[in-house]
Order: structure tokens, then C-alpha cells, then sequence
């Protein structure tokens, strides 16, 4: 098998905005327009605010995600981003990715992670769900959005 490696990389490094754009691609297609309109801001991806990751198989960039913070009271961290190239996928590279993220949060004093996500994306839902998070409230940029499906998670 073989093995994924995970890298911390900055939000706006070419590695994660290929991956980024990718992705933003990917929820174009199943959803429209430009894919995802939620205002990020890189410096948000910073520690101890946040971080990005990138992951690589066979030592090509696959995979992406990050978490940010989220409310005010330094408990809560928002998954941003996730996504694994299509010919990576089925790998467990979505997971790896996922499970680095959450190490990260709880690294930096996070206690729960949050996510929106949408109905279109099966995979993603199935995948979360399986990790133990579960519905909350909607939330965020697409809160009121019919679709917008939000998920949250103890750390």
C-alpha cells in the first residue's frame, strides 16, 4: 500500500491553489456557478488561527483541506476546503487529510469542528457521518440555502 504524506502548506501556495481550484471546479460542476463564493482570506489558515494541508501519494499532490477559526470563543474550528483528486479517490486519502486536520485543531486548543457541506455531495456526507460528526444548525455563507447541509464534531 502505499503511504499518503501530509505537508502544512500556506493557503495561497501553488500547491493548495491548484488543488483549491480543482476543487472549486468540482462543486461548480454539481452545483453551479463558481462552486464555492464563501469569503477566505489566507492569512485565516495560519497558526495558531488555522492551517492548510496538502496530501500527496506517490508524491503528487492528491488531496487538500484546512480549518480555520470559527466564533469567538477559541473553541471552534471550521473545515475549509476538503478535497482529493479523482484519480486518487477510494484511497483514503479524504480521510487521512481529515484526520491530520482534526489533530491540528485540537493541537491549537479547538474543541469542536464544524463543516457546511452540500446535498450533492454524497461521498462527502457519507464520509463525515462515518467519522462521527453529526447534523447541526446551518450555518454560515450558505446557511440559508436549500441543500446546505452543515455537520459538526467533538473533538
Amino acid at each position: 500500500m502505499q503511504e499518503i504524506e501530509i505537508h502544512v502548506v500556506p493557503f495561497d501556495s501553488p500547491v493548495a491553489q491548484q488543488l483549491i481550484t480543482s476543487a472549486l471546479a468540482d462543486l461548480g460542476a454539481r452545483y453551479g456557478g463558481d462552486g464555492d463564493e464563501t469569503p477566505v482570506d489566507a492569512r485565516e489558515f495560519t497558526s495558531p488561527h488555522g492551517t492548510f494541508l496538502v496530501a500527496h501519494l506517490d508524491g503528487q499532490p492528491v488531496g487538500c483541506g484546512g480549518w480555520r477559526s470559527h466564533g469567538s470563543d477559541g473553541e471552534t474550528a471550521e473545515l475549509k476546503r476538503m478535497y482529493t483528486a479523482p484519480q486518487a479517490r477510494g484511497r483514503g486519502v479524504a480521510r487521512t487529510v481529515l484526520a491530520a486536520i482534526e489533530r491540528s485543531a485540537r493541537e491549537q486548543g479547538r474543541k469542536r469542528l464544524i463543516l457546511e457541506c452540500g446535498d450533492r455531495q454524497p461521498e462527502a456526507i457519507a464520509m463525515y457521518t462515518s467519522a462521527g460528526y453529526e447534523r447541526i444548525p446551518n450555518f454560515g455563507y450558505y446557511a440559508d440555502e436549500p441543500g446546505c447541509l452543515s455537520f459538526g464534531r467533538t473533538l
